[in-house]
């Protein structure tokens, strides 16, 4: 926070505008220093402050203001675009749901053939159906505007999350990688948490019970969307979560301090998904090879 040059004759506040403001708090935020020094006493001598209380009121000022200054760069950052559009977007399904429910319960008791979801609600609002009551077509018109609006959040998503991250994205998909970025708190917050972490972002419920000594440990939290652990048979899941943990990390940290895209981590993880996966195979001959056996020893008694 502060800037020596000489032989301590000036702080950070030797680069502030005479008048504080905003002048200060660029002061504070780009000064560094090597060792510390009485600056409340330098700022008195140097006439920057008439005492030492202004010198801190003034200090206090300009803290504020950095740190606001610091927040509002990093909420505008990409990444936290990213994350506030697919909290948006999981809000807008998760409401859209529940009123579709809402809908089909009061619809029925107009509708002699009511049907469910958004899709009932779509017919509903567009005056497919027995519903001719103003106001629950009114609600039908809401839970299909709030559907929608998720397929428009949705749609930002997939355009901007491989410009934010290249290598999640590839590798996860964009609707994954924003959730993770979500969940985590940020590419840079991703970038520093160990592939152990990852695997259970999402699964922290689970986690506590576990550490409460109510359940077992989770294998995973929400990667189990990705293919490589959800299309996996069960007794194989652990290991290639474990493998995809690992990839992403990987790829997070290449995303936040370089984000050149490398197409061989998501070679490298279908490799590693394919040997896994073989072992489903693996344990098919062998059962198979018991049970020939077993024939034959059957046939020669």
């Amino acid at each position: 926070m502060s800037d020596r040059t000489g032989a301590g004759e000036s702080g950070w506040f030797a680069a502030a505008d005479t008048d504080g403001s905003d002048g200060d708090a660029e002061a504070i935020a780009a000064g560094t220093t090597d060792e510390p020094e009485n600056w409340p006493r330098l700022a008195v001598e140097t006439g920057f402050a008439e005492t030492t209380a202004a010198y801190y009121d003034r200090l206090h000022r300009g803290t504020v203001e950095a740190t606001r200054a610091a927040v509002e760069d990093r909420e505008r950052a990409d990444d936290r675009q990213l994350i506030h559009a697919v909290r948006a977007m999981d809000d807008c399904r998760r409401t859209a749901n529940e009123l579709a429910e809402r809908l089909s319960e009061w619809a029925g008791t107009i509708d002699r053939d009511p049907g469910s979801g958004v899709s009932y609600a779509r017919s509903v609002a567009n005056g497919e159906t027995e519903v001719d009551d103003a106001t629950v077509v009114s609600l039908a018109g809401r839970v299909v505007d709030l559907a929608e609006e998720a397929d428009r959040l949705e749609a930002t998503i997939r355009e901007q999350a491989p410009t934010v991250a290249p290598n999640l994205s590839s590798m996860a998909g964009p609707v994954l990688t924003a959730r993770l970025l979500s969940l985590a708190g940020g590419l840079e917050s991703l970038a520093k948490k160990p592939s152990g972490t990852l695997q259970v972002l999402g699964a922290e419920d689970a986690l506590f019970a576990h550490l409460r000594g109510h359940a077992p440990s989770p294998k995973h939290g929400v990667i189990y969307t990705h293919e490589a652990v959800g299309a996996t048979r069960p007794e194989d899941r652990g290991s290639a979560a474990r493998a995809l943990a690992g990839k992403l990390t990987i790829a997070a940290r290449v995303d936040h301090y370089s984000g050149e895209l490398r197409p061989e981590l998501a070679d490298e993880l279908a490799d590693r998904i394919r040997t896994i996966r073989a072992r489903a195979d693996d344990d098919e001959r062998a059962d198979g090879s018991e049970t020939d056996d077993g024939q034959r020893r059957s046939a020669d008694e």
